[in-house]
């Protein structure tokens, strides 16, 4: 059975690996870096898991369940139109480029991703589910903006939630080269433009013949 001291224990661990991660990368960062974050001991550690691959694996899934909550109860969801909700999305990631940079928005899986795909399948293998699931989130109200204000569009919703996340994770390299999160901002702005051109001007706003 595991006490509520052992699971407090294993959060902090995972809380902890996602920060350092993202601060140091995955190679540089060792099994006491992560104890030393989380305020816990080795013994602890090895208690929850193998090795640290084990850890990582479990933290980018614990990351995703933390990210898929966040942007389930995001306002943006709560507009009528897929069009709205779409660009909401848009401006929900703008808002959240706030706080230590980059350490504080920039993706655990993109960061882990980078330096582990050909080394660490499992690692990943995981980051890859993170990553599409949020996809398939997103795309769900690209898709119903596309029926509504493009049907005969050339390009699949699933296309467009790719490219929006490459972005995002693009602007997140360029953050932690420049330590500013302003060429992230600009770009969300050029990404919310091309959106809106993509959807056209809502029917109810045209001019009738």
């Amino acid at each position: 059975m595991v006490t509520p001291v052992q699971h407090e224990s294993k959060t902090k661990l995972l809380k902890a690996a996602q920060n350092v991660f993202r601060t140091k990368g995955y190679a540089a960062t060792t099994v006491d870096d992560i104890c030393e974050a989380a305020g816990v001991t080795k013994g602890s550690f090895f208690h929850h898991f193998k090795s640290k691959e084990e850890l990582t694996v479990n933290a980018a899934e614990h990351w995703s369940k933390w990210t898929d909550a966040l942007f389930a109860a995001a306002p943006y969801h709560q507009a009528a139109d897929p069009r709205d909700r779409v660009l909401g999305y848009v401006d929900f990631r703008a808002a959240i480029l706030d706080g230590e940079v980059p350490a504080e928005f920039t993706c655990l899986l993109g960061t882990l991703v980078q330096e582990t795909y050909a080394t660490h399948p499992a690692i990943r293998a995981a980051c890859d589910r993170g990553m599409s699931l949020h996809i398939t989130n997103l795309t769900r109200d690209i898709d119903a903006a596309r029926q509504r204000y493009a049907p005969d569009a050339p390009w699949s919703a699933e296309s467009i939630g790719y490219f929006v996340q490459a972005v995002l994770q693009g602007s997140f390299i360029f953050v932690k080269a420049k330590e500013d999160s302003k060429v992230a901002r600009e770009n969300l702005s050029h990404l919310r433009r091309y959106l809106e051109g993509l959807f056209f001007t809502p029917p109810q706003y045209k001019k009738k013949e």
